[in-house]
């Protein structure tokens, strides 16, 4: 017997018939579906220590759930004591399973544990039906140990989706349970 997420299930059963009727859709296969996540951290003193970029692929690794890719600089830049080819960052990108395990997590456990949370906000689409946040504090995540963090980091999370339009994407991500802040 096969694993399915719980999402997964939730889409199937749940939020296809409701986009169908909500946009009326001619074929299930119009109907917008979640592709991807991607997760980036750069990390912005590893120009002057490259234990933090090894720390930040370990983490994210942890959190994710997959081994995460070291990104390298494609530019020099003097300025910021930054070299062609030089580890700055680090990046996952999650498809099917544990695209739908990370958001599960995301929704039900890290976002509740961010402090005065009210939402999150609705305006960070580009206009092609993909969304954009930013995560101040890896710290929210279960999987990260405290007592073994040493410094706090960021992360952007992308979602991808098949949608055609900015509203169409934005009625995927509420009904699979982001919780986007209310509009007046």
């Amino acid at each position: 017997m096969s694993y399915t997420p719980r999402l997964k299930n939730k889409y199937k059963e749940e939020i296809i018939p409701a986009l169908m009727e909500q946009f009326s859709y001619t074929s299930i296969m119009q109907v917008p579906k979640l592709e991807k996540i991607c997760i980036n951290q750069g990390v912005g003193g590893a120009t002057q220590d490259k234990k933090l970029v090894d720390n930040s692929l370990k983490e994210m690794s942890m959190i994710a759930g997959q081994k995460a890719v070291p990104t390298k600089a494609k530019k020099s830049v003097s300025n910021f004591k930054l070299r062609e080819g030089m580890t700055i960052g680090a990046r996952v990108t999650l498809r099917d399973v544990k695209m739908y395990e990370f958001l599960d997590r995301l929704v039900s456990v890290a976002l509740p544990r961010v402090r005065d949370f009210r939402g999150i906000n609705d305006k960070s689409f580009d206009g092609r039906g993909n969304y954009s946040m930013g995560i101040t504090e890896q710290i929210i995540f279960p999987e990260i140990d405290l007592d073994k963090i040493s410094n706090i980091q960021g992360m952007d999370v992308t979602f991808v989706t098949s949608a055609n339009t900015d509203a169409e994407a934005l009625a995927l991500l509420k009904l699979l349970g982001l919780p986007f802040k209310n509009q007046r």
